[in-house]
């Protein structure tokens, strides 16, 4: 967003919120769109699963693109960590405005990455109402994290975790290649 918004002239703040609306617009388009494919009954899990996995999907290929525009002019990274990292703070500051507010590992591929505060998620944070719609919130941005992460030589498996609104645990699991 960061750089969409330099070339275009659109200030910062008008394209956070433009990417805010986007990301709930596209939700709500498939949340009817399986509504409306399923003939109005309830939605069984295969429908869900296939919304959800169209969600990551979109943001995968965004993940891809948009890493691969703001590392073309870096060194490469030296390691896993420095990638999570260069993830945990400029990647996530150009998408979201902030870093992230925590980091863990347990040095065997394993990180969780904390945001307390995350910019998708507040607009619902004013009750738990909203908390079992919280995974087709964070699919896109899932597929965002794994994306990026593919395109600078990791694979990754990215799932999220909501207890309490507007804070979110992204876990990537860190695939080993097999020889």
């Amino acid at each position: 967003l960061q750089a969409a918004t330099a070339d275009s002239g659109i200030p910062a703040a008008g394209a956070e919120v433009a990417f805010q609306f986007l990301h709930s617009e596209l939700v709500s388009f498939l949340l009817r769109e399986q509504l409306q494919g399923g003939g109005g009954g309830p939605a069984t899990v295969q429908q869900c699963r296939a919304q959800l996995s169209k969600l990551e999907t979109m943001g995968f290929r965004v993940g891809q693109a948009y890493v691969e525009k703001m590392t073309k002019d870096l060194p490469r990274f030296r390691d896993d960590l420095e990638i999570v990292k260069f993830l945990c703070k400029d990647f996530w500051a150009s998408l979201f405005k902030k870093q992230v507010d925590n980091l863990k590992t347990n040095h065997q591929g394993v990180y969780v990455v904390i945001d307390e505060k995350f910019s998708l998620l507040v607009p619902m944070a004013r009750g738990k109402q909203y908390l079992d719609r919280c995974h087709l919130y964070t699919a896109f941005p899932c597929g965002l994290i794994r994306g990026a992460l593919t395109n600078l030589g990791l694979r990754a498996i990215v799932t999220a975790e909501v207890e309490e609104l507007p804070r979110v645990k992204f876990q990537i699991q860190l695939v080993q290649h097999s020889a």
